[in-house]
Order: C-alpha cells, then structure tokens, then sequence
C-alpha cells in the first residue's frame, strides 16, 4: 500500500531519534553496570529494549507502506558524564521523542492514516508515561535525597 510522503517523512524522522535513544540508553545502562548502579543498569536496559521495539514498528509500518528506511541518518547521540547528566539527556531525548510523536500524530490526522495514527499513539503513551514520567522521577529524587542517597538506593542486590 503506497503511503503518504508526509507520513512517511514523519515516519523516518521517528526511526532517526528511536535509533539515537537506543544508543543512547545502550551506553547509559552499561556505565550504570559497571559503576555497580544495578538497579538504573536494568530500568535503562529495558528503556532500550523498548526503544529496540518502537524503531522495529516504524519500520514495519514504512515497509507496508512501499517506502524503505534510512538507517544512516540516526540523530545525535549524547552520552552524559555523570548520573544526574546522563538522567537529564535521556529526559530530553524523550521530550525530543513526544514532540516529534505528536507532530507526527497531527500529520496522519490531516492525511487520514488513521491505521499508522494509531501506532503512533502507542509509541506516545510509552514515551510520556513510561520513559519520560520515569526519569523525571528519579530527578525529582536526586533533588529531595541528594544525590549520594540516590546512588545507594540504585545499587540493588548484589552490588558492591
């Protein structure tokens, strides 16, 4: 089924930030294992196999709709230095996410794609309820415990 050039335009825009935010939380989850941060090592390993999953749907979708994904064009990649950086950068990337999902949403709205709408609502919902309410709670953590308390609490069993 041919698509709209604008869906699918939206559609690899989506697939540039999902490829980012998987590198991204990649990274992040691993300097978290090897600081011994378990518990932050495992939330952001599975934010990465959901990533993992959205960027798998767009691509599905673009294909069903006759157009082939770009792979080449993944946007930046920020890679935090510390705990409370690292936090802050996932935070954007998935404001970044939620603003380009419902741009998106509004376009297959006008175009009347309502099938690839409703993917994308999906998508939204995790990224704003899951990913980005997360993360905003573990800022909000650091700032009423501090951060030394917050590192402690996201060692978990078996660290150190």
């Amino acid at each position: 089924m041919k698509g709209s050039k604008k869906v699918i335009d939206h559609l690899q825009q989506l697939l540039n930030g999902e490829l980012a935010a998987r590198d991204q939380y990649m990274a992040h989850s691993r300097m978290y294992r090897d600081w011994g941060l378990l518990r932050l090592y495992e939330r952001l390993n599975h934010e990465m196999q959901e990533e993992i999953e959205h960027a798998d749907a767009l691509i599905e979708r673009m294909q069903f709709l006759e157009a082939q994904p770009d792979f080449t064009q993944q946007d930046e990649v920020r890679v935090g230095k510390n705990v409370e950086q690292m936090l802050k950068n996932d935070l954007a990337v998935e404001y970044e996410v939620s603003a380009a999902l419902k741009e998106a949403i509004a376009v297959c709205e006008q175009e009347r794609d309502y099938d690839t709408r409703k993917i994308l609502v999906k998508l939204l919902d995790d990224t704003e309820m899951d990913h980005a309410y997360w993360l905003e709670q573990q800022l909000r953590l650091i700032e009423m415990i501090g951060l030394p308390n917050y590192l402690q609490s996201q060692m978990g069993p078996g660290a150190g």
